[in-house]
């Protein structure tokens, strides 16, 4: 698994794995994990050597049992709770011929399923009309209708299917072809390798954020763009840590303005739009290169880059069903219904590699070796992890004790909260977030106060 990652970046993953602790699974779950987040720590320490601010790579450590904390939720709070992960639709039902799953948190996906269905949001009524369905049926139904929804696949069914073939030819990690060019020096330090980059956060739940966050931790700058109307209140307190967090409505003039001013002065982008979602607004990779031509993308999606479904919506828990995860994980614990990895880990995963691809594409242009960007996909991921069955059973019910917590006090708009340990060590570097996690919208759009 390494030595793919490691192919893929570009970049020796010499960060040193500790401890031993494993999330339970019928795959090397926290084996990916820690191998992703090694990728981050060895290309970080690689870039700091890059940038002159080392004579040679700076030992790195990685956390096992952190990592795989982290990949649950890293915030804990100290009187409130988060909200509920799941709205009460969501969820695994039987059809007439298996199972399928709806992903029903963002109000516009509830409406396009219970649409197809023709039932009110009740989990009741919901499972009675679900039962009169073909499992691809109704989920081809859902996506036409613009909603998100999977039907559970064997890993079999998925390698044959005509896009599980697709991602199986892809790289792990998708590079350009490069252009020539110099980056911007944005005058990081030994102890805060990032500070002073740029970085524009055009992402959603769950990966995209997750490679912000930890680009973040170094002393990046991250802002985070969402329209107005936007909410996913079950993972902000978790994501936005470090992050300045603005609205800006991208379909009128002022805001498409904005955005392109951010852009012209961004070092990295980070977005997870579908395919030509950007030209749709006049901003394809063209327009791009034209407004700043020194910059750095990481680019993600569900399903792929080729195929047929390479615009399709999704998100972790879709695609463990559809590429033969969620399966497997059934079989494996001997239960009769849908058993997916105990974390979102492809999402966590992939963000981790689009962190690392970010930071091997910086090492690149500070030695100038031209300018680079990366496209990644949880798809991909999952093809990667599905090719490593567990060889060590996991350790059940791993849970955060007070020695995993930081012990400062994270002061958020919800209240107070205490934030686990970094999951990697760096000499001479300082992991860390200049900010509490924020509400989305809660700054201007712009690089600074």
């Amino acid at each position: 698994m390494r030595g793919e990652i490691e192919s893929a970046l570009g970049v020796d993953l010499f960060a040193e794995v500790t401890g031993d602790e494993r999330l339970p699974s019928c795959f090397e779950v926290s084996e990916l994990l820690s191998a992703s987040v090694a990728a981050v720590a060895s290309a970080a320490s690689s870039l700091v050597e890059a940038v002159g601010l080392a004579s040679s790579p700076p030992p790195v450590c990685v956390h096992q049992r952190l990592v795989s904390l982290w990949a649950g939720r890293s915030i804990h709070p100290v009187g409130w709770e988060m909200p509920p992960v799941w709205d009460a639709v969501a969820g695994d039902y039987r059809t007439r011929d298996g199972w399928i799953k709806l992903h029903t948190n963002l109000a516009h996906h509830r409406r396009a399923a219970l649409s197809v269905l023709g039932v009110e949001p009740d989990r009741g009524l919901v499972a009675r009309a679900v039962a009169d369905w073909d499992a691809e049926a109704l989920e081809t139904a859902i996506v036409d209708a613009n909603g998100v929804a999977a039907a559970m696949r064997s890993r079999d069914e998925w390698l044959r299917h005509p896009q599980g073939v697709a991602v199986a030819t892809e790289p792990l990690i998708a590079w350009d072809a490069g252009r020539p060019g110099s980056l911007r020096s944005w005058g990081g330090t030994r102890d805060r390798p990032l500070a002073g980059l740029r970085v524009l956060d055009l992402t959603r739940v769950i990966a995209g954020p997750v490679a912000t966050r930890t680009l973040a931790g170094l002393g990046a700058t991250v802002l985070r763009i969402d329209p107005p109307d936007w909410e996913e209140a079950n993972v902000v307190p978790d994501v936005t840590l470090g992050k300045r967090c603005a609205h800006l409505q991208l379909d009128t003039s002022e805001g498409k303005a904005s955005l392109e001013r951010l852009l012209a002065d961004a070092d990295v982008l980070v977005h997870g739009y579908r395919p030509g979602a950007l030209d749709g607004l006049g901003l394809g990779a063209e327009a791009r290169q034209r407004l700043n031509p020194h910059l750095i993308e990481a680019t993600l999606d569900a399903y792929g880059w080729t195929g047929p479904w390479a615009g399709r919506r999704g998100f972790d828990s879709l695609v463990q069903m559809s590429c033969g995860i969620a399966e497997a994980g059934m079989t494996w614990s001997s239960r009769t219904e849908p058993t997916p990895l105990p974390v979102q880990a492809l999402d966590h995963a992939t963000g981790y590699l689009m962190a690392a691809a970010t930071l091997a594409a910086l090492c690149k242009g500070a030695r100038g070796n031209g300018i680079g960007s990366a496209r990644l996909s949880l798809a991909r991921t999952g093809y990667l992890l599905a090719r490593h069955p567990a060889t060590i059973t996991g350790t059940l019910g791993l849970r955060p004790e007070q020695a995993d917590l930081s012990p400062i006090t994270e002061r958020t708009p919800w209240g107070d909260g205490r934030r686990l340990r970094p999951p990697f060590d760096m000499q001479g570097t300082t992991i860390a977030w200049d900010s509490p996690a924020t509400e989305l919208g809660a700054t201007s759009a712009t690089w600074s106060d």
